[in-house]
């Protein structure tokens, strides 16, 4: 793998939630709070798809290849990113959709500064996992190859396209300028290539641990869907809607990760 293949994987997901926040521009106040639903929905069912394909599998895969146990390290590995993600959504200030209590330590940030962190969170761990599988291409330490991860970022992309809009959309509604709902929307997924920078270079340092890599990452990833998405695609009383996004996210994340996996 390229350098510029490498640098060009990490952005694709960026560019995804840079797309989604440009809905930002194409739609009015009214039609902005009646899709928020049906993208929860849709990104929640890529996250699980590639939480289970794209890195609990390759988990279980390669501590078998190695001689270990194989859900030894998934289980361990899954239940550290969910409790990591617990800290974070602890004691990081944010806020989420149709909620006026701020959660995380006391803060003075404004509304839409802890709307944005809401969505920052939900990042870090996709980051995680594109950074995961990239580092395990470069080392040759699973069966995994460019075309996996190209997968992996592609179905990110995909499902930030929603996320993106999960922001911009809401503020919007709320009343705030294009301009500014479509900044905040964008800034948000700016964190998911640090994270999978970060994590390519830990990786590195702790080449023994990498199925418990890949599975902390897909537990990180299902904490933001079980704590966050699936609640806030459900609050209306008609449920069908976010449930079909859900069903259309999964099969197509899951198409993506075993047709070119």
């Amino acid at each position: 793998m390229t350098p510029l293949q490498i640098v060009t994987i990490l952005i694709i997901p960026l560019c995804g939630t840079v797309l989604g926040s440009a809905s930002a521009l194409l739609f009015g106040e009214s039609t902005a709070s009646k899709m928020q639903k049906t993208l929860l929905g849709f990104a929640s069912g890529v996250m699980v798809a590639a939480a289970v394909w794209s890195l609990l599998i390759p988990a279980i895969e390669f501590s078998e290849q190695s001689g270990g146990i194989g859900w030894l390290p998934a289980s361990v590995g899954f239940l550290c990113g969910m409790a990591f993600m617990l800290l974070l959504d602890h004691f990081t200030p944010h806020l989420h959709l149709d909620s006026d209590t701020p959660e995380g330590l006391p803060s003075s940030l404004g509304r839409s500064t802890m709307l944005m962190l809401a969505v920052t969170l939900h990042n870090i761990p996709e980051g995680m996992a594109v950074g995961v599988v990239v580092a395990g291409t470069l080392s040759g330490q699973a069966d995994l190859g460019v075309a996996a991860a190209v997968a992996l970022a592609a179905g990110m992309a995909l499902q930030n396209i929603p996320e993106g809009a999960i922001i911009s959309l809401p503020l919007r509604a709320q009343g705030a300028s294009r301009a500014k709902s479509f900044g905040y929307g964008a800034l948000s997924g700016i964190v998911e290539p640090l994270s999978a920078a970060v994590t390519i270079l830990l990786v590195e340092q702790l080449v023994g641990i990498f199925p418990y890599l890949l599975a902390a990452a897909a537990g990180a990833m299902i904490y933001v869907v079980i704590e966050e998405l699936i609640p806030e695609s459900h609050q209306d009383k008609h449920s069908n809607i976010p449930t079909i996004g859900f069903a259309i996210g999964f099969v197509i994340m899951m198409v993506l990760d075993t047709a070119l996996g």
